[in-house]
């Protein structure tokens, strides 16, 4: 019997000086992605996420992403880059369809939504990008150092509802990492990109 496709699937992605990439990420899988900064792991995220242009093919449960709307895709195939951008004066005005989980089980305070975005800080307002990107229901994830301003406590809360999200819903994730101890708890496999290419990297079980 042949083995399932992967629910996201990456053929021969190039973008200059990065590829060309080949790989898959299953349903309920977490792929960690590590390297030295610089080495184009943003920039294959937002090739992934069809924001850049790139040379290759993306699929999404076989479908190519060049066959489902750009604004469907990028729904069906959530990006959490290192900033944020926020356009309406409150969080809450962001949330067409409310949070998929309570700001507090991310150590927010429970009136965050309402609170002037100009006022929050770095750490807040990444966690509540989290919030926004899961309120699409996204099938895959793609976290780009989700828990980079953030301390160790408020850290394992993100790590745990990005878990719970990727088995309640069998997701695939797609996580940029520098931090070896976080590739070992979250990952269930890991590559690491150097030189315009991918390599497994040991330390997932």
């Amino acid at each position: 019997m042949a083995k399932p496709h992967p629910l996201l699937e990456v053929r021969q992605l190039r973008r200059p000086m990065l590829g060309p990439l080949s790989f898959g990420v299953d349903a309920g899988e977490c792929l960690c992605i590590s390297g030295p900064s610089g080495t184009g792991k943003s920039q294959l995220l937002r090739a992934i996420a069809d924001l850049d242009p790139h040379d290759g093919e993306v699929r999404l449960d076989g479908e190519a992403a060049g066959t489902i709307k750009p604004h469907r895709w990028r729904s069906r195939v959530g990006l959490l880059p290192p900033e944020s951008h926020w356009w309406l004066p409150t969080p809450g005005a962001h949330f067409s369809g409310g949070a998929p989980v309570s700001p507090v089980e991310l150590g927010l305070p429970g009136d965050i939504m309402e609170q002037p975005v100009e006022r929050l800080s770095s750490g807040e307002k990444q966690r509540l990008a989290l919030l926004r990107m899961l309120s699409n229901r996204p099938q895959v994830l793609l976290l780009d150092e989700p828990t980079a301003n953030l301390d160790p406590a408020n850290t394992r809360l993100v790590e745990a509802v990005i878990t719970r999200y990727r088995d309640s819903r069998s997701a695939a994730v797609i996580w940029v990492s520098h931090d070896q101890e976080q590739v070992e708890r979250v990952g269930c496999r890991s590559l690491r990109l150097d030189g315009g290419r991918l390599r497994e990297a040991q330390g997932t079980s």
